[in-house]
């Protein structure tokens, strides 16, 4: 360690050893939200704010990473500056400061970390690196009175992972299944495409569906025994289109819709009785479709399993669920070093603190 590093670090321990951490900032920018939550105690949320891009984004019809970054660099003072009025405390009532350093857009990821840093520098406060899936799972934490009795299965679907992971305790999370191709938020950006039906794709498509009929058109995930896979569905969506362009748009998305839904569903399922998980877990920005939170909470009922999902105000990013997150991070696993870097391409791993 070097003197510089240690001279910075050793006070920044000792004020977290005498303290039971309290307010926590937590900072989110990996995509096109800029977030700022202020969380007391792990449990009780202070302050919750999230600057959307998605008018900015729109005419592009997605993500504009040099656009994302510039977004969150002049808004992310402004929404420090309010959480803080929200929460009616001073910077100086922060106890630590928690921010998403991955997976996601790196220019994204810079913005936000460089703000944690400065906080946490500045106000020599311990800082904890979070990683953007775990954050995901934390969000299941901040229901008014959330009981929950390790393991867990977890369904993690957003617009870039799909994923099955085992959840033992606050320290050991681990992946057992994914997607080997399209995630399942990403199939749904692209038929939203393919159907004209705007941005962002998920809400788009199942407000289509929500006029349509899931029935009146057959569409299937690819089945397999340990992963999922989208892609295939997106193709065969394609090439029906082009074959039937009078096609209802309505029924099309319902139908495809339906297909995502029912893979999801029966895999995690079935991975539930393969592994005598008692528990299932629903998280991420998929999370938020209204028919995927109704069939899976159907199904676990009828099949005997405890069920949780986030509210949906908690699916998508936010910084509520990085708050969370880092303070179970700092109590079982202490402050991250501050020479951590942004890491667009981050994973879950085995034993993750």
């Amino acid at each position: 360690m070097s003197k510089i590093h240690k001279f910075y670090i050793e006070p920044i321990l000792r004020t977290y050893n005498a303290f039971v951490v309290k307010p926590i900032l937590a900072i989110e920018s990996s995509c096109d939200e800029t977030a700022v939550a202020i969380l007391e105690d792990g449990q009780h949320l202070r302050a919750n704010l999230i600057s959307s891009q998605i008018a900015k984004h729109r005419p592009f019809g997605g993500i504009v990473p040099e656009l994302a970054s510039r977004c969150h660099a002049e808004i992310i003072n402004t929404l420090i500056d309010q959480a803080l009025k929200d929460a009616n405390i001073k910077l100086r009532d922060i106890h630590a400061v928690a921010v998403t350093h991955g997976p996601g857009l790196v220019g994204a990821l810079l913005v936000g970390m460089a703000a944690a840093k400065a906080l946490s520098g500045s106000l020599g406060i311990p800082l904890v690196a979070v990683n953007h899936l775990k954050s995901h799972v934390y969000s299941n934490f901040l229901s008014p009175s959330p009981v929950f009795n390790f393991p867990y299965l977890i369904l993690l679907v957003s617009g870039g992972h799909t994923q099955l992971i085992e959840f033992k305790s606050h320290t050991q999370l681990k992946v057992i299944a994914e997607t080997q191709d399209d995630a399942a938020g990403e199939a749904f950006d692209k038929v939203a495409r393919l159907l004209e039906l705007g941005f962002p794709g998920g809400p788009a498509i199942q407000k289509a569906a929500e006029q349509g009929n899931p029935e009146a058109y057959f569409f299937s995930a690819a089945k397999h025994s340990d992963r999922f896979s989208f892609s295939g569905i997106k193709t065969a969506v394609a090439l029906f289109i082009k074959k039937n362009p009078s096609a209802s748009k309505a029924d099309v998305a319902a139908s495809f819709q339906k297909a995502v839904v029912d893979a999801l569903v029966q895999k995690t399922l079935m991975a539930a009785e393969a592994q005598k998980f008692e528990r299932i877990m629903l998280c991420g920005g998929v999370a938020a479709n209204a028919m995927l939170r109704k069939t899976l909470a159907r199904a676990c009922a009828e099949n005997g399993f405890e069920f949780s999902m986030p509210d949906l105000a908690y699916c998508t990013d936010n910084a509520a669920m990085v708050a969370c997150a880092g303070y179970h991070q700092l109590e079982h696993g202490g402050p991250s070093d501050l020479n951590f870097a942004a890491d667009p391409n981050l994973e879950l791993h085995e034993w993750t603190v």
